[in-house]
């Protein structure tokens, strides 16, 4: 057989569909930094963007070489690339779980400057996700092992579901012809499988369609006419982040930051298992820790979203994508980062004609929990899914008071007193704010635990139940207190619910002596 090549037809259909992917990153990456959290564009392009290009070129060029290097080894032809680039997940994780409540907290206690307190945040953040990747290159398959897959899908479909899809729903509601309009291509393409003629990418033909619909409508172009075309070269920002390490941030936002790295860690390890199944023998500890440090990298010149590998390396082989797809798109998405040309194409491209492909993939993710575990499973995917929604709920509470004057500058602060105000209503905003606090790691711990019930090993629930006693004893979850712009971990010793888990893990450790089987042909359910 000939040696592989380090470009061939396919690299170009696997680069548009990556690149595409990596786009809408970008511009939902930009679009969140200033409206959502009020970036200055110095920041966001001068900082922010610079360091993704640095994350995103260290990755792609080193599963580039790394695909050639195994061709070459297997004397093979047909090896392809994994595919790499801005984790989604973390990307909104970081935002709203991170960022926004720091800038929120900031505001609250009179900072000089929000922005640089969120922005810190999110480096600290970003820091520990390829910290937690970095190490978990040396245990991945003891994780992937030990965490039953039904609570880490079930805790990412339910971010998807919340913090992604249903806000993109809402939008897509808002400006209907757009947002329907492009959803029909994406659904199509997706979900109906099949292809435009002429190998046109589905996502290409539905963000032209909705930037065609913006561009009428008049909702493009967004804005004033962006400055010209400048440089912006990555640099080192470890005085930001060594100032977000002292002021606590770490501590603050350990509850979002460990399961979210996790996540990252076990979802390449699964990616990378995709990638065995298609024939492609990639090895996990250095391809996991390459990850690792194309994520210290980001933190390291300013962005503060972590990178992972992408889900997807079987069909970018079909396509015919080996080494070279992965180099076009370091190389593209390095130039629009340090080139600011990012915001032109958010300028012409506004964030409705792409949002079609967020909301499949919070659709995606969503159905994942559920296609990808074992059907007796369900339940537990369900039991996951709740503590995510109950978060979001109380964000959108939150919203809601912040819209009606409270708790924003100048307004009456949140007090413990609103309790009172919504349990009027029927609405137990205690337990949903104590919820709120460190969701992701109870919705892994339920979730665990009914996986555990539901095959009958009660011990290891019982582990799962005592695991969250823990939790809760040093105030890692279900610990809040009050704030005047809202209610953030604490910290500080939770112990009816370290109780309450305790009793539930005693419950399962005796039952197997205070219980007995009931099969569903003897009439059980």
């Amino acid at each position: 057989m000939g040696q592989m090549r380090w470009f061939v037809r396919g690299d170009v259909d696997g680069f548009f569909g990556l690149a595409l992917d990596n786009l809408v990153q970008l511009l939902v990456l930009s679009e969140l930094c200033r409206t959502v959290l009020g970036f200055p564009d110095s920041l966001v392009y001068g900082r922010i963007l610079p360091g993704a290009a640095v994350s995103l070129l260290v990755g792609n060029l080193f599963y580039a070489w790394q695909a050639m290097r195994l061709a070459r080894a297997t004397g093979r032809t047909d090896v392809c690339a994994l595919p790499y680039g801005i984790n989604t997940v973390s990307l909104f994780a970081h935002v709203f779980l991170v960022m926004l409540p720091a800038k929120l907290a900031a505001e609250a206690a009179g900072a000089a400057d929000p922005a640089q307190v969120a922005w810190q945040a999110g480096l600290v953040a970003c820091f520990g996700s390829g910290a937690i990747e970095l190490l978990g290159s040396t245990v991945s398959e003891r994780v992937r092992r030990s965490t039953p897959r039904a609570a880490l899908l079930s805790t990412l479909a339910g971010i998807a579901l919340t913090f992604i899809a249903i806000g993109f729903l809402f939008r897509a509601y808002t400006r209907p012809v757009i947002g329907l309009g492009t959803l029909a291509i994406i659904l199509l393409v997706y979900f109906g499988r099949v292809r435009f003629r002429g190998g046109l990418p589905g996502g290409l033909v539905a963000i032209a369609l909705g930037t065609g619909f913006a561009w009428l409508s008049g909702l493009a172009p967004a804005g004033a006419t962006p400055p010209g075309p400048a440089f912006h070269p990555p640099l080192p920002v470890f005085g930001a982040l060594l100032g977000g390490l002292l002021g606590g941030s770490w501590a603050t936002y350990l509850s979002v930051i460990l399961p979210m790295g996790l996540f990252a860690t076990v979802g390449s390890i699964e990616n990378i298992e995709s990638a065995r199944a298609a024939g492609d023998e990639y090895p996990t500890g250095i391809s996991l820790a390459v990850n690792g440090v194309g994520t210290l990298a980001a933190c390291a010149f300013g962005s503060c979203f972590p990178t992972t590998i992408y889900i997807g390396h079987p069909g970018w082989k079909a396509l015919g994508a080996r080494s070279g797809y992965s180099v076009l798109n370091g190389a593209f998405m390095t130039l629009i980062c340090l080139t600011g040309t990012v915001r032109w194409i958010a300028w012409a491209v506004p964030i409705d004609a792409g949002m079609a492909i967020v909301l499949w993939i919070g659709i995606v993710m969503g159905a994942q929990a559920f296609q990808a575990t074992p059907r007796a499973h369900a339940p537990a995917v369900v039991v996951g899914l709740l503590p995510s929604l109950a978060a979001w709920g109380v964000f959108m509470a939150k919203s809601g008071l912040h819209a009606a004057g409270l708790g924003v500058p100048g307004g009456r602060p949140l007090s413990p007193e609103l309790l009172g105000v919504f349990l009027r209503s029927d609405l137990w905003m205690d337990g949903a704010f104590r919820l709120e606090q460190g969701f992701i790691l109870s919705s892994v711990l339920l979730a665990a635990a009914t996986v555990s019930v539901i095959e009958r090993r009660f011990r290891q629930a019982a582990a799962w139940c005592a695991a969250g006693a823990g939790l809760s004893a040093v105030g890692l979850i279900h610990s809040y207190r009050w704030t005047p712009a809202d209610t953030v971990l604490s910290l500080t010793p939770a112990w009816p619910w370290a109780l309450g888990y305790a009793v539930m893990s005693l419950c399962f450790a005796v039952a197997p002596w205070v219980t007995f089987p009931v099969d569903d042909a003897s009439g059980g359910h």
